[in-house]
């Protein structure tokens, strides 16, 4: 349920259980974080979903059995914000729950006009992961964390552009997120890497 493309200097990784919102798996969880691992070396990495939401979050059998308080999601956004090349969010939609961690943890975030944030922690009883309320402040500013994870509001795709949590909107995120990596793309990866550690992670 994870595809993998690879080619030249780029890896694209793509969920792909769009009949379920692409919603997470404790499965498709290590898949990503193997996949995430396995692309070290690489000058970018995409992640992006088909069909037309980018996540719902976790699988709701899989939360109700356990998943929504595993430590796989912490693992997987330190993985990829741990990973020494351009990292780019492709947003085809909306983007929920606990899919918000490793959108958080990439350098660049574009999104589809109609896409929508949100993250229902309080409402469902559960903490977000450590590291992303502190992601989601240093990116918009701590009344929009509160917004999100206390009041459980709901940030259009031209809210989340204004305030700073997605960097631009396009109609085809992932075009966007190519072009945006081509400079990476052409640079030796240690000069990718080196600029990179001079600019303070999400």
């Amino acid at each position: 349920m994870i595809r993998v493309a690879a080619k030249g200097r780029l890896t694209l990784l793509t969920l792909d259980r769009p009949d379920k919102a692409n919603a997470l798996t404790d499965t498709m969880l290590s898949d990503l974080i193997a996949a995430v691992a396995d692309a070290a070396g690489q000058h970018a990495l995409i992640l992006t979903g088909a069909g037309r939401v980018f996540s719902a979050g976790a699988d709701l059998d899989a939360a109700r059995a356990g998943l929504a308080t595993s430590p796989l999601w912490e693992e997987l956004s330190s993985t990829i914000a741990r990973f020494d090349g351009l990292t780019i969010a492709a947003l085809n939609g909306t983007c929920a729950g606990g899919a918000c961690g490793m959108m958080l943890a990439c350098d660049l975030r574009i999104a589809v006009p109609s896409a929508k944030v949100f993250y229902p922690v309080m409402k469902l009883g559960y903490l977000p992961q450590p590291s992303d309320p502190p992601r989601l402040t240093r990116l918009a500013g701590p009344s929009v964390a509160r917004r999100i994870l206390m009041a459980g509001d709901k940030l259009t795709a031209d809210e989340a552009l204004r305030v700073g949590l997605f960097d631009a909107l396009a109609e085809d995120p992932v075009a966007r997120a190519r072009l945006w990596a081509s400079d990476a793309l052409f640079a030796d990866h240690s000069h990718v890497a080196g600029i990179k550690r001079m600019i303070p992670g999400p």
